[in-house]
């Protein structure tokens, strides 16, 4: 099942075992678990520090299938803007015992906290073969990016190939129409490809949903940067992309500069442009 649906659905069911008394909370789990589905609404000057907050909660609880389920729900929020280096290592210290003290069966879980070391710059140990797996793979699939071309076609008709852009610096952005944190990220996408395009900077959006569903959201959600349609998950797979949104940022060379593994601000999204030398 590809991580991003994973995502979804694991919250889903989560919500759906615990209304039927199947999952054993503890009563201290019980309320983390709400502040947790809360943590979205809440406005960022409030959501970081709740976060922190919770990755500290969670770990003082003792091993058991919920905390389990805590750690890896508040890991995949975290990434979801700009909450400070500290607030992404305690999450993924938080995950890290987590699952050092009750395995999983799962795999994603370890791939979730690899990417917070590889990309977040986390620091935890975790002597896990499926842990150091992901870290291996994620290597891997870096070096492939490096060589990867593709040819999409844009809403208008337009066909674009990614190597025949060398020359620019070019922003790939994987999201989706259903998507809070893709949506969230677009004014500052937007804005930053309006303020640097002369500088020839170029973004390409990628959505693998249907034509029709794409055009109705621009419509009320317009965008001046380029949307690509990937019918299939050609090119969504070709990148290796496990959860959305997904964004990579390629130099002038073609070599690729920087990447982000969730939402970004426009800030983040700057500091990942100069890495390419914009």
């Amino acid at each position: 099942m590809k991580f991003m649906r994973w995502i979804a659905i694991l919250v889903l069911t989560v919500i759906s075992l615990m209304a039927q008394g199947r999952i054993p909370w503890t009563d201290a789990e019980k309320p983390l678990f709400a502040r947790i589905q809360k943590l979205r609404s809440l406005p960022d000057i409030e959501r970081w520090p709740a976060t922190r907050s919770l990755a500290l909660e969670i770990r003082r609880l003792p091993p058991s299938p919920g905390k389990d389920s805590l750690a890896i729900q508040l890991a995949n929020l975290t990434t979801e803007g700009d909450p400070g280096q500290d607030t992404i290592q305690e999450s993924a210290t938080t995950l890290a015992e987590a699952l050092h003290a009750q395995p999983v069966k799962n795999d994603d879980p370890y791939f979730t906290l690899a990417q917070l070391v590889r990309y977040e710059q986390a620091r935890v140990t975790l002597d896990d073969p499926r842990f150091l797996n992901a870290l291996k793979t994620l290597e891997a699939d870096d070096q492939r990016r490096e060589k990867l071309d593709f040819k999409l076609t844009s809403l208008d008709g337009k066909s674009w190939t990614l190597r025949q852009l060398k020359g620019n610096v070019v922003v790939i952005n994987f999201w989706a129409t259903w998507c809070p944190p893709c949506r969230k990220e677009m004014p500052d996408l937007a804005a930053i490809y309006k303020e640097n395009r002369s500088k020839g900077l170029v973004v390409l959006a990628i959505s693998d949903e249907e034509p029709a569903k794409v055009e109705a959201f621009l419509k009320e959600h317009p965008v001046s940067y380029t949307v690509l349609l990937d019918p299939g998950r050609k090119v969504n797979d070709l990148f290796v992309v496990r959860g959305i949104p997904k964004t990579f940022v390629y130099d002038r060379s073609g070599h690729l500069a920087a990447q982000s593994i969730d939402m970004r601000t426009k800030t983040q999204f700057m500091a990942m442009l100069k890495k390419a030398g914009l």
